[in-house]
């Protein structure tokens, strides 16, 4: 076997290959695809195969991430439900209990029906917001039962200001029932003297009585006839041991010839509570109450008052 080689020049070389050299060289042949494998085989892994190997593992990660923080979502979303549903619960009781108690106190009240309606949806209204170009076709809607929350929210806040309205009418009118002169002086005994001229105990003539008496056992009880501020609480001449009474609406009362006092001045009286006991101190001939009524610092007669009775 003969093998020409020729250099870059041109130049030419040959070589023969007897048998032996025949074999060898085919040998060499043979195992170069073997080589090539077995140095393929035993190559390090590229760059670009190391990189999708990571990329696949981080993927992996990050996907087992979204869904354990889905499920927590989930979990929590759940959570959040059930305490809205709870929450909607006690919204819908409380209401309940506010009507029940509005149409209580308007019944107590004997309010015209109609002027508060517990139990009734609020009246609103207003012009549709046109701000937002397109407001009303968004997509979004907010779930049924924040509307439900919403609504309850809006009805309690409703009856709270009725009953806020109708808590102050009551004390208007139960402060004006307790300022309604009313009633006599005393809760035991009989008037043994009335209002107008009569003849005076002491002198025996012809005198102007401001007032009426009211006679009865000494230490009875003497009581307000209506409710007030107490402007005066002690020894006054002629009245003996006296009480007057401030009920507003220029209206005053006195209570005189105490035999002990049991109010002080500045005190916040009740209609009916005991504001001193009788006696028969100051110019008296014996145990009794002296009463007067005053309507804007005038004198008027109390037999008008005392045949009232309490409202």
């Amino acid at each position: 076997m003969k093998v020409i080689l020729v250099n870059e020049r041109g130049a030419t070389r040959s070589f023969n290959f007897g048998s032996l050299s025949k074999a060898l060289l085919g040998l060499c042949l043979l195992s170069l695809p073997v080589g090539a494998f077995l140095l393929g085989a035993n190559l390090p892994v590229t760059k670009t195969d190391l990189f999708d190997s990571r990329t696949a593992k981080a993927w992996s990660r990050a996907l087992r991430k979204q869904q354990d923080e889905i499920a927590e979502a989930d979990r929590e979303a759940r959570e959040q439900l059930a305490a809205l549903t709870l929450k909607l619960a006690e919204l819908q009781a409380r209401l309940t209990r506010l009507d029940a108690l509005g149409e209580r106190l308007t019944s107590v009240a004997n309010l015209d029906e109609g002027e508060f309606e517990f139990g009734s949806a609020p009246a609103i209204g207003g012009p549709e917001d046109t701000g937002i170009a397109g407001a009303s076709e968004l997509p979004y809607q907010p779930p049924e039962f924040l509307d439900v929350i919403g609504d309850l929210s809006h009805q309690i806040e409703d009856r709270q200001m009725q009953l806020n309205t109708l808590e102050s009418l009551m004390a208007n009118l139960k402060l004006e029932d307790e300022q309604f002169l009313a009633g006599r002086p005393i809760s035991k005994g009989w008037m043994s003297s009335r209002y107008g001229y009569r003849t005076d105990p002491f002198t025996g003539r012809r005198t102007w009585h401001k007032g009426v008496d009211f006679a009865g056992k000494m230490g009875s009880d003497v009581v307000s006839v209506a409710a007030g501020v107490v402007t005066w609480a002690d020894e006054r001449h002629g009245y003996g041991q006296l009480v007057e009474i401030n009920h507003g609406n220029g209206y005053s009362t006195r209570y005189g010839h105490n035999s002990e006092l049991k109010v002080g001045l500045g005190d916040v009286v009740k209609r009916g509570q005991v504001i001193a006991l009788m006696g028969s101190s100051g110019r008296s001939t014996g145990p009794h109450v002296h009463f007067e009524i005053y309507k804007n610092n005038r004198t008027v007669d109390p037999a008008t008052y005392i045949r009232r009775t309490g409202r």
